[in-house]
């Protein structure tokens, strides 16, 4: 069963100091161990990579570029994808709802992903079910 990540996530595996790292190593050694098939789409990579460079410098970046990128499963977002997932973001009315997170519940819808690695209440609130 295939794992949708988050930036979210990403971000708890890899900062020591973010509030849920203990359980986000737990949990991504978890997925690694099982060899769960760990989606993302290439709108978290964007999402993500700059705030690695801001909040722990460019070693982070090349360490989840050389060592996390390679095992993760890539959906690319096209046009249609963008513009359905920015029509839902307009819709839903809420300051805190982003289009990264509306594109990854669209990605998820599309492949049948059930479970996501993310620290994002979003992501239970539209019934996926959440690691940790």
């Amino acid at each position: 069963m295939n794992c949708f990540i988050d930036t979210s996530a990403f971000l708890a595996v890899l900062n020591k100091d973010d509030a849920n790292h203990a359980r986000a190593r737990v949990a991504w050694g978890d997925l690694l161990e099982q060899r769960t098939p760990l989606v993302t789409s290439n709108y978290v990579l964007t999402e993500t990579v700059p705030i690695l460079q801001h909040r722990m410098g460019l070693d982070a970046v090349r360490l989840f570029h050389h060592d996390v990128y390679p095992i993760l499963a890539v959906e690319w977002v096209n046009g249609v994808l963008h513009e359905k997932s920015m029509d839902v973001v307009l819709a839903a009315r809420r300051r805190n709802l982003s289009l990264v997170d509306c594109i990854s519940f669209e990605v998820m819808r599309q492949r049948g992903i059930r479970k996501a690695f993310a620290f994002d209440a979003h992501f239970e609130e539209q019934g996926f079910d959440v690691v940790p």
